[in-house]
């Protein structure tokens, strides 16, 4: 079944573009003209990603995208004429996946979108969704982690670093890799925001089983490792 992608933009002509391009790649699409339609949108078409610009009528994007939030770990890519560091921040805590400056070009807009989707498992089977190794259960279907048959409370983005990591046993990824797959935006801080991620991580697994670890491959970045 195809993917299926809600727009939420009050410019008739942009969200027509969107439209003809997404259709063309294969996306079933639907549209809104302003916060509060798309909100209706949301919760009738159940989307598996949401195209949310920011100044919208009625209801503004930053409300939209909270109020998503709230219930739901559908994808959200902003859309925006504002490219300030700050808009961007605003957006991404408020739960955006990814933030795009207009004008932007259709081919970059296509690429985000496949990319938040491989991320987050849109049009994954829940199978894949669920990787459980020696005492750990990562659940991105459920967005938990079981540690040693106990739950554990995790942030989002330090499960979706675990997750990323585990799909590919024994790989090592470079921090800037890590920034890129897992954070998925043009990332404005610097790479020790992922050693912080790690040391919490370390923190919940550390000494839970012999069988793997999260290892620190010095000079080049992290691996999960998986001791066969």
């Amino acid at each position: 079944m195809a993917n299926r992608v809600l727009i939420v933009e009050d410019d008739a002509n942009i969200a027509q573009l969107l439209r003809l391009y997404l259709e063309k790649d294969g996306f079933q699409v639907e549209t809104a003209a302003d916060g509060a339609e798309g909100l209706l949108a949301f919760r009738r078409e159940a989307p598996d990603l949401v195209l949310l610009d920011i100044m919208l009528p009625v209801v503004d994007g930053w409300t939209v995208c909270r109020e998503i939030r709230a219930a739901h770990k559908t994808p959200i890519i902003m859309l925006t004429a504002k490219g300030e560091t700050t808009d961007k921040v605003s957006g991404l805590e408020g739960g955006a996946d990814d933030y795009i400056v207009k004008p932007f070009d259709m081919k970059e807009v296509l690429a985000r979108i496949h990319a938040v989707l491989r991320r987050t498992g849109g049009g994954e089977s829940a199978g894949g969704r669920r990787l459980e190794f020696d005492k750990l259960i990562v659940d991105m279907e459920a967005y938990t982690l079981t540690v040693n048959g106990c739950v554990v409370d995790t942030p989002p983005k330090e499960l979706e670093l675990l997750f990323h990591l585990a799909s590919s046993a024994n790989r090592v990824f470079t921090r800037n890799q890590l920034l890129d797959e897992v954070w998925g935006f043009d990332y404005f801080g610097d790479s020790r925001t992922v050693d912080v991620h790690i040391k919490r991580l370390r923190e919940k697994l550390e000494g839970v089983s012999e069988r793997w670890t999260l290892k620190t491959v010095w000079g080049v970045g992290y691996k999960f490792e998986e001791k066969l």
